[in-house]
């Protein structure tokens, strides 16, 4: 048996026990009830043995209830500034002689920026606040919310009093805080897991120690879905694993979302490109003003069109007396009666792709007028229904809420693909052969990011070509052994090295691509084998183990291998 095949074998001999037993926890609080349940890595659950009396350690979410504070009582949140001389701490928030912001700070889990002191917390203000937020002062098992300074990592506080309080945050702090934290799926913690989540968890991530087992990590995280739902969730490992490795059987766990709020707003000019005669109402011209009912348009060339409207649909006349069409929408009204027009629901995968293709191109090519984004519906732009979206379609585009393509310009077409151009056709194509929306929007634009309409998403890529370089000399000699390897397959490409800006190295199996900070060191070297091997041991059933990957990157890296014949 090879040395490396002996050293993967031993490993999973060692980590069988923890695989057979992964468990994740989940609970969500609904209508002042605590629903808890077990997710198994078999792809079973049962009722959780737990209740809300569980102590939970806070670890990272105090900087949640910090972030949440400052947002509604309109604190000062100056930049925090990288200097250099907290590199622990400041992994997480920025490089030397940068900085961060509030946003960013919260998703990244920037302790240093969210130090009570530093924002000038003082205790009675932040009682009263969360006395009023409550309903009764913070005792009790609520005891941690009554002092800035009680918000410490290592507090355990019950379940049910972390739930309470985030079901008492008012609905516009929650609204800022789940705009940051829609960053976690689209960054290094979530990376990759947005295909499963689109943007219904908005949550802020979590890494400590077991309570009983202090040696092992207890990772999850806990903030709302879409909705505004308390939603929380552990299990053994960091807040990057926990997510990566459960984000299929926890997407299809959670409760289902009541709609959101449509948030913006958008004004459609219809028919631009094509004079209407008439509007009828059962015979009557329709007077100028909002629309309500079932009405036929008549246009010059002859040709009709029946729509319905519920208000939000309005006619007007020019200075020529010429009769003109516009619609007032939400961002996800207007999205999903994109997607009927344009495309239609019946493959999901493909309309998600469709609703983010369709925003980004919003915001790309609307004017701005009087608050809203101004559009014409045109098939030289793109079409918009004129009649209210069908339920499937509005599901897909609150699905999608906020999430938007950058750097590339968007376009799509019926059939023919081109640069920046997806085909619908194709997207259908690729999602009847089960690949996820963020895989057909990849295949369109390779080289634009996913993010949010607030501006998070994730890392550029900026190229380490030194790095690179160093990784096709080694590949070579490790593959020697690697291609031995079930499960191992060797990326189409060598994945781009890129620079890591902040935070934990990682891979993007999605986008062949790896984060990491240099090469200077041995450590640099072992981190870029260990990022790799992610990628390449992808279809391996341990392939993401972080233990079993660490020990095969050392052994690539510190072992002589003998040179290719």
């Amino acid at each position: 048996m090879p040395r490396l095949s002996r050293l993967l074998a031993t490993a999973l001999i060692v980590l069988a026990p923890l695989a057979q037993a992964a468990t994740l926890d989940l609970a969500w609080w609904k209508d002042g009830k605590l629903t808890a349940l077990q997710l198994r890595d078999d792809g079973s659950s049962k009722t959780a043995a737990f209740d809300g009396a569980r102590m939970v350690p806070l670890g990272s979410l105090w900087k949640l209830f910090v972030y949440v504070y400052a947002v509604d009582g309109k604190l000062a949140t100056p930049e925090y500034s990288c200097t250099g001389r907290q590199p622990q701490e400041e992994v997480y928030c920025c490089e030397p002689g940068k900085s961060v912001g509030r946003d960013a700070a919260l998703a990244q889990s920037c302790a240093l920026f969210f130090a009570p002191a530093r924002l000038l917390v003082e205790r009675r203000p932040w009682r009263e606040y969360w006395s009023a937020r409550l309903g009764r002062a913070p005792a009790g098992d609520a005891e941690w919310l009554s002092d800035p300074a009680r918000l410490t990592p290592e507090r355990l506080v019950s379940l049910r009093s972390l739930m309470v309080a985030l079901a008492s945050v008012p609905a516009s702090s929650r609204g800022e805080a789940e705009s940051a934290l829609l960053r976690v799926v689209l960054g290094a913690r979530g990376v990759d897991t947005v295909g499963w989540f689109g943007t219904r968890l908005r949550v802020k991530t979590f890494s400590w120690h077991q309570q009983e087992r202090p040696s092992q990590r207890l990772g999850g995280a806990a903030g709302w879905l879409a909705d505004g739902t308390p939603v929380w969730f552990a299990g053994e490992g960091t807040s990057s694993t926990i997510l990566q490795a459960w984000a299929p059987r926890l997407a299809a766990a959670l409760p289902a979302s009541a709609p959101a709020s449509d948030a913006g707003c958008v004004v459609v000019d219809y028919f631009t490109r094509y004079p209407v005669r008439s509007v009828m109402s059962e015979g009557v011209a329709a007077a100028p003003g909002a629309l309500n009912g079932r009405y036929q348009v008549l246009f010059e060339n002859g040709r009709s069109l029946a729509l319905t409207s519920r208000g939000e649909l309005l006619l007007a006349r020019d200075a020529k007396n010429r009769i003109q069409l516009s619609g007032r929408f939400g961002v996800n009204d207007y999205v999903a009666r994109v997607i009927d027009r344009e495309g239609g629901s019946a493959e999901p995968e493909a309309a998600k792709g469709l609703a983010v293709a369709a925003r980004s191109y919003l915001q790309q090519n609307a004017v701005w007028a009087e608050g809203c984004q101004r559009i014409a519906d045109s098939s030289a732009t793109q079409r918009v229904s004129p009649s209210p979206a069908s339920a499937a379609a509005r599901a897909i585009a609150q699905w999608t809420d906020q999430l938007v393509l950058t750097g590339a310009s968007v376009r799509y077409h019926a059939d023919t693909a081109s640069k920046d151009t997806m085909a619908w056709s194709a997207a259908v194509a690729q999602a009847r052969l089960g690949r996820r929306f963020d895989e057909i929007l990849a295949a369109a634009w390779p080289h634009a990011e996913l993010a949010t309409l607030a501006g998070g998403g994730a890392q550029q890529c900026e190229r380490l070509p030194a790095a690179e370089a160093w990784l096709a000399r080694e590949l070579p000699h490790w593959e020697r052994l690697l291609r031995g390897e079930a499960g191992y397959e060797t990326p189409p490409e060598l994945p781009a090295v890129c620079r890591l800006g902040h935070g934990a190295p990682y891979s993007e199996q999605l986008r062949n691509r790896v984060f990491v900070r240099g090469l200077a060191t041995r450590e640099d070297r072992i981190t870029l084998a260990h990022e790799f091997l992610h990628l390449g041991l992808r279809n391996h059933p341990r392939g993401q183990d972080e233990k079993l990957v660490e020990q095969l990157a050392r052994r690539l890296v510190d072992v002589k291998l003998e040179t290719p014949s």
